[in-house]
């Protein structure tokens, strides 16, 4: 990304920033060309990078899924289609083993969000600049093309996750079942304010803790990747050192970005379990 004209601090600040759309500060609505226009946008901007490469990796799995189920033989299987069952049956293996109630919405749900964020968390795996590079071509001023790296992408997730649990949890106990678990444990009864302070906040962290776990490991992996972008142009000993950095980094990243995914959604079966369980 014309690192000649880039400071080592400008060219990292680049990559971190998100191509936005929103209001301008000349009343029309656009794609922001600096960091000020991204400022005066506030909260109704939108992240068009994030919203762009998360719903296309969404499209990518569920084309690849229905492929696989078109085309399945119980025969003769393919390789592609017995590397998807091995990720069906790895996905049921972990429903079985954490969710102990029944409900159809919870093996597709897990799926959904383990190969989704794994997908989401691959782009990573891509040379800092290709990307970038390509929309610069077309005029593009910014490209963080890694969704799970925005806060707003790993925010949305947890809330319906989050949602989820809320719905079920008041489905399966009732608006006073659940009213009754927050207010009247862990402690005694007469202690209902402190139970009801101490768990409100407990359930509010879920969502939190979340979506801050898979962010702030994916965010810290980009800026990783950048620096180490960034030594290719200080002189041929730090730039060799930096190839082998970079493949040592994405080697260990593969089982990074994996294990965010599975954490995420292994979380989402505890707290779907969570919601359709009795609590005395």
């Amino acid at each position: 990304m014309a690192s000649e004209t880039l400071t080592t601090s400008s060219y990292i600040q680049h990559h971190l920033t998100n191509l936005t759309y929103g209001k301008l500060p000349d009343g029309t609505w656009g794609i922001a060309q600096t960091d000020d226009q991204i400022a005066q946008m506030g909260f109704w901007a939108i992240h068009v990078d994030t919203m762009f490469v998360s719903i296309l990796m969404g499209v990518l799995f569920l084309l690849a899924f229905r492929a696989m189920a078109k085309k399945a033989n119980s025969d003769v299987p393919s390789g592609w289609q017995n590397f998807l069952e091995t990720v069906v049956e790895f996905i049921d293996t972990s429903v079985r083993g954490s969710f102990t109630a029944k409900n159809d919405l919870v093996a597709p749900l897990a799926l959904t969000v383990f190969v989704w964020i794994f997908l989401m968390n691959f782009i990573k795996l891509l040379p800092v600049d290709f990307l970038p590079g390509l929309l610069s071509l077309a005029g593009l001023p910014y490209a963080k093309v890694v969704p799970t790296t925005d806060p707003n992408a790993t925010f949305g997730m947890a809330l319906g996750v989050f949602i989820l649990m809320l719905y079920y949890s008041i489905k399966n106990k009732g608006l006073g079942g659940f009213g009754a678990e927050l207010a009247f444990q862990p402690f005694p009864k007469f202690l209902f304010p402190v139970n009801l302070l101490l768990e409100v906040v407990g359930l509010i962290a879920k969502p939190i803790s979340l979506a801050l776990r898979l962010f702030g490991n994916m965010y810290a992996g980009e800026v990783i990747f950048i620096l180490i972008a960034v030594m290719y142009g200080t002189g041929m000993v730090l730039g060799t050192f930096a190839g082998f950095l970079q493949l040592g980094w994405a080697i260990f990243h593969l089982l990074v970005i994996t294990l965010q995914a599975f954490i995420f959604m292994t979380l989402t079966i505890v707290y779907m379990d969570m919601a359709h369980q009795e609590h005395h």
